[in-house]
């Protein structure tokens, strides 16, 4: 049940239906209240993420300050503020999934668009909006708490000390892909036919995706996996050490999604393939 099966070269009917790709430009979009909707959503979201999870990273190294603080193993740690950030992804995936998408991610608007899920002029456009957001979201939480923000790093991503830049970009490129192919997954309509019998929450494995990669790369690189986010961060502490590495926040990201949009598309759904053999039907006939 929904699978596809090659006959002599050919893919007999299936039970789903893939969207049509996205075109490249789409000007008319652009004359569309629902584009402009979905980028409002876009910027909401994303400042609502930026501020309820560095006020985490904050409260965490406010409350572990050994010079301020007698307990050093206080506050959330790192399984909290992972859970900050899995768990606003998954809500605010959940609430602006029917609107924007629920990209909320600068590096999972670009995997998408490479899917040709999103024209350019609407990944262009989120990208903004989110990298936007970002930085409203930080400078909220900036004029609460200016003196807890300046002392405490402002949850800017930071190459952490022992670790190589190559290894920084590495955890970013992997971190990236993990949720990126989670995104693709759990929102392939595929999927959706083939287990209909088990309702999927994409917002669920969504949220738990970005949890585990911060538990895994939060020592590394304090976990980037969403350039708005690190740039967000950033450009609102706006110390040296906040853009020594910066580029590997980008870079990393970006890769890893391009990586997961490739690899979900070409070999999991066999696009290559798919192409080939309508092409060698086409051309006996």
């Amino acid at each position: 049940m929904g699978k596809d099966i090659e006959v002599g070269g050919e893919f007999s009917a299936k039970d789903y239906h893939d969207p049509p790709p996205a075109p490249l430009i789409d000007a008319e979009e652009l004359t569309q209240w629902s584009l402009y909707r979905a980028i409002i959503a876009e910027f909401i979201a994303t400042l609502l993420f930026l501020y309820i999870t560095v006020l985490t990273v904050i409260g965490y190294k406010s409350q572990t300050d050994t010079t301020k603080n007698s307990d050093g193993c206080g506050g959330v740690g790192i399984l909290g503020i992972a859970w900050a950030f899995g768990g606003m992804i998954f809500v605010l995936v959940y609430c602006t999934a029917g609107i924007s998408g629920g990209h909320i991610n600068p590096a999972v608007t670009f995997g998408l668009f490479l899917a040709r899920k999103v024209s350019l002029v609407r990944a262009i456009l989120y990208m903004v909006a989110q990298c936007l957001g970002a930085i409203c979201g930080c400078g909220l939480v900036k004029a609460f708490q200016k003196s807890y923000y300046t002392n405490y790093g402002g949850g800017a991503n930071e190459l952490a000390t022992g670790f190589s830049k190559g290894t920084g970009l590495g955890a970013e490129i992997i971190g990236t892909f993990v949720l990126v192919y989670t995104v693709f997954s759990a929102t392939d309509p595929k999927r959706n036919a083939r287990d209909s019998h088990v309702p999927v929450l994409a917002p669920l494995p969504i949220g738990f995706a970005v949890f585990m990669v911060h538990l895994a790369t939060i020592p590394i690189t304090g976990t980037g996996i969403n350039p708005a986010r690190s740039f967000g961060a950033a450009v609102i502490y706006n110390k040296d050490k906040a853009w020594d590495d910066h580029w590997i926040f980008w870079v990393g990201p970006f890769i890893g999604a391009a990586i997961a949009a490739l690899y979900h598309q070409y070999v999991l759904r066999a696009a290559a393939v798919k192409a080939l053999g309508s092409f060698r039907s086409s051309s006996n006939i």
